[in-house]
């Protein structure tokens, strides 16, 4: 089959190959069709190394695709079910699974460190984040993939199992975001528009959204930020909006030490700050123990928006079909698997794209 293979960590464009294959189905695991997958810029940190990946390994993590196999101890599919993919899936039996903190199972996610998803031949492919979407078919646990019904075009499944819900969760889950609050939000690419229309699904008054990119600046406002600013821009704004006091809220979808400094310095007093964005291991931020103790202000990571993918991936498909979730707005254009590394290059220069759609 088709697949966009990494050959090793630090490559800037993929293989694209027609002679990978996938594992053979175990009893409790599916093989997947898929059909589409979301360029991530997630799928640009595991290339040059700032997450976890290993090569040769099938980048892509955010995909949708139909049920093509199921194993013999597999009653939750059929043959033909469409399904979204998670890069997480919950064991269900761990202490986070059990404690309601499925996001943080890690029991799949060290098992995908060890177990290649696909081959090359006599060669061993991983596939990243257990998953490996750039690719025609793959499989995974039965864990991995949540049914969807079969009306949910696969762009807009693909959109949800990432990036989505990377940043509403963030919103909802992580910082819980209350009517009539301020919000201040860092970076405006997928993740940063699914905080804003989070945080305008949540009710927040005020949503700041900052970009040195001019050009996303409109497009931020189209998902509901009521403000849309350059990061020189920022300290005005606090002082005219918020009378120098700083945000209720303020989430860093970056994950630089400077934008993660900017979000806590222009959080206000007890406020909240979120670390959505994935940064490097080596990048480190610098807090006096001082101004912890005084701002008492709430550090918080967000690690896939506190998902549990099975309740909340119901839930943002049914808030798209209500009207208040804007999915096929995300999607910045469709293209082939031959375009991918196009689509990644774009995502490296900060273009003024939410997100581009491989369909197969």
């Amino acid at each position: 089959m088709k697949a966009a293979v990494l050959n090793q960590i630090g490559d800037t464009e993929l293989e694209l190959r027609d002679d990978v294959t996938t594992a053979a189905v175990g009893p409790r695991e599916v093989r997947i069709r898929v059909r589409a997958t979301g360029v991530c810029h997630s799928d640009v940190s595991a290339m040059d190394g700032t997450l976890p990946a290993l090569a040769p390994g099938i980048i892509g993590h955010e995909g949708a695709g139909e049920i093509a196999e199921i194993g013999s101890h597999v009653t939750e599919f059929a043959v033909g079910d469409h399904a979204v993919l998670t890069f997480v899936p919950p064991c269900g039996t761990c202490v986070n699974c059990v404690g309601g903190r499925r996001h943080l199972c890690a029991v799949h996610t060290v098992a995908a460190f060890v177990n290649p998803r696909f081959a090359m031949g006599d060669t061993p492919v991983f596939g990243y984040a257990g998953t490996g979407t750039f690719a025609e078919e793959l499989v995974v646990p039965v864990e991995g993939a949540v049914r969807i019904a079969d009306d949910v075009p696969f762009e807009i499944a693909a959109l949800v199992a990432c990036g989505v819900m990377t940043g509403v969760g963030a919103v909802v889950n992580t910082a819980r975001v209350e009517p009539g609050s301020t919000v201040l939000v860092f970076g405006c690419g997928g993740v940063g528009i699914s905080v804003i229309q989070g945080a305008r699904l949540a009710g927040a008054a005020q949503i700041v959204a900052v970009d040195p990119v001019v050009e996303k600046h409109e497009t931020a406002r189209h998902f509901g930020a009521t403000h849309a600013v350059t990061p020189d821009e920022v300290a005005g704004l606090r002082v005219s909006l918020t009378e120098s006091q700083g945000w209720d809220y303020a989430f860093d979808v970056v994950g630089a030490p400077a934008t993660i400094r900017a979000a806590w310095d222009n959080s206000r007093r007890g406020g909240t700050v979120v670390v959505v964005g994935a940064g490097r291991g080596d990048a480190m931020v610098e807090f006096s123990a001082q101004e912890l103790f005084l701002h008492d202000k709430r550090l918080l990571g967000s690690f896939y928006g506190g998902a549990d993918v099975r309740r909340d991936y119901p839930r943002l498909i049914s808030l798209w079909r209500a009207g208040r979730l804007d999915l096929e707005g995300m999607i910045s254009r469709r293209i082939t698997l031959d375009e991918v590394n196009d689509a990644l290059q774009a995502l490296r220069q900060g273009a003024n794209v939410i997100r581009q759609i491989v369909v197969f």
